[in-house]
């Protein structure tokens, strides 16, 4: 059984030796490095259109986030 996503769900995932916050809104996804403030966030449309763009740009600003 499903429940509907009408508030935020956050979660820990620990990627190499970094911990990022992942927080699970009704309308995007965002994920943020443990102590930072800010994070990119995703759209659920983006997500479910299978923008191609979308793994490069993650990573861009995964990558940015972790090298200021």
């Amino acid at each position: 059984m499903t429940a509907k996503l009408d508030k935020t769900i956050k979660r820990e995932l620990e990627v190499d030796v970094k911990t990022y916050t992942i927080a699970f809104l009704f309308n995007d996804a965002e994920i943020t490095e443990k102590g930072r403030r800010n994070g990119p966030e995703v759209s659920w449309r983006t997500i479910i259109n299978g923008d191609a763009s979308l793994n490069e740009s993650l990573k861009a600003s995964v990558d940015a986030a972790a090298n200021p």
